[in-house]
Parts: C-alpha cells; sequence; structure tokens
C-alpha cells in the first residue's frame, strides 16, 4: 500500500508538471468543456444520484449492509473484512495523494462544491472500484458455476464506471484522474485479494 502511494504520486507529479501537453493530456481540457456544453438540468440531476451512490455515507451503507450478508451467508468475517480494507485502504492512498499533488480541477462550471486543488485523482471513483468490484471479487470466487462469475463482473463494474463518467461530467476531474483512480481501486482489491482471501481450489482437486 505504501509502494501504491508512492507511485500515484509520482504519477501526480508527471501528470501536473510534465505530460501537461503531451496527448491524451493536451486535449482534457476541451473534453471537459465538450461534456459542460451539453448538460441538460435533467443530465445535471442523474449524474447528480449516480455520484452519490459513491459519496461516503452510500459507500459506508452499502458496505455495511453487504458485509453483514456476507458475514451470514458464508459464516465468516473473512470476505467481509476484506471488502472494507480494500475501501479503506484507497481513501488512506487517496488522501496522501490528494495532499501531495496540486492539480486544479477541469476549467469548467463545477457542479459540486469541494476543494479546487484536489482534481488527482477521484476518491469518489476509486471507492466505488473498490466497493462494487470487490463485491465481484467475493460472489465471482464463490460463484458455483463460470457463467454466474461472469454475470456479476459484467454488471457490477457499470456502477463504478457510471460514477467515473458522472464525475467528469459534472467538471470535477480530468479523464485523466478517473482513470488514475480505477487503477487505485484495482490495485487495492489486488493487494487485499492475495493477502486476506485463499485461492479458489481447482475442480476435482480433493478435498483437504
Amino acid at each position: 500500500m505504501v509502494l501504491l502511494t508512492v507511485v500515484m504520486i509520482g504519477l501526480g507529479f508527471l501528470v501536473t508538471h510534465v505530460l501537461g501537453r503531451v496527448w491524451p493530456f493536451s486535449v482534457e481540457d476541451q473534453a471537459a468543456r465538450a461534456l459542460a456544453a451539453a448538460r441538460t438540468p435533467t443530465l445535471d440531476r442523474i449524474s447528480n444520484v449516480i455520484s452519490l451512490v459513491a459519496y461516503t455515507p452510500g459507500v459506508v451503507a452499502v458496505l455495511v449492509v453487504t458485509g453483514c450478508v456476507m458475514r451470514i451467508v458464508f459464516h465468516r468475517w473473512r470476505e467481509s473484512l476484506f471488502l472494507a480494507s480494500a475501501v479503506v485502504g484507497q481513501a488512506l492512498v487517496y488522501k496522501v495523494t490528494a495532499w501531495a499533488v496540486d492539480r486544479a480541477r477541469p476549467p469548467v462550471a463545477e457542479l459540486d462544491v469541494f476543494p479546487p486543488m484536489r482534481s488527482f485523482f477521484s476518491g469518489h471513483t476509486s471507492a466505488a472500484v473498490a466497493l462494487y468490484c470487490g463485491i465481484a471479487v467475493v460472489l465471482a470466487l464463490h460463484a458455483r458455476r463460470r457463467a454466474y462469475a461472469v454475470a456479476w463482473w459484467c454488471l457490477l463494474p457499470l456502477v463504478p464506471l457510471a460514477v467515473a463518467f458522472s464525475r467528469v461530467f459534472r467538471g470535477m476531474h480530468h479523464p485523466s484522474d478517473v482513470a488514475a483512480s480505477i487503477l487505485v481501486g484495482a490495485a487495492c482489491l489486488w493487494i487485499m485479494r492475495h493477502a486476506m482471501l485463499p485461492s479458489p481450489e481447482p475442480r476435482g482437486a480433493p478435498a483437504s
């Protein structure tokens, strides 16, 4: 986790001080302006609802409910603690990175009120990745059929993708910010998956 934080701070400095005039970073402001021009009251409301899914109250509520259900269904705390650790881990990486990297938000009207120099990276998106893709990890590990695992992985990642788009649409982050957030969330899941969850036994393996 410390290494991941160092990597993200390094990426943040590259994006803000080195790669600003390099494609695709050089066209991010144009993309933000194009999305801002496409706003309508209806789309603004929809994007707000989607963003609320990844706000702290929404994340905590889903985490608590899901964690309790996993405890009851699997008769142990391991899966619940894995999910909580991934969510808390990405939050810590975000706090340190946002403190170290000062990146201005896109040059468009912002639909939410947040500190102006904390664009890199999107904590909402990384939280959504850690939570909803973490649920997919657990459900896929316990799926009795491969088709069920594929279904979970097709459905649940749609939530963080929608959150990522909504954060850019609302003028709160550049596209590269949400891309970095997906990387952070996925990395936290990978770390916690290997640290806390057992590997599934191959089919046909003798029971221990």
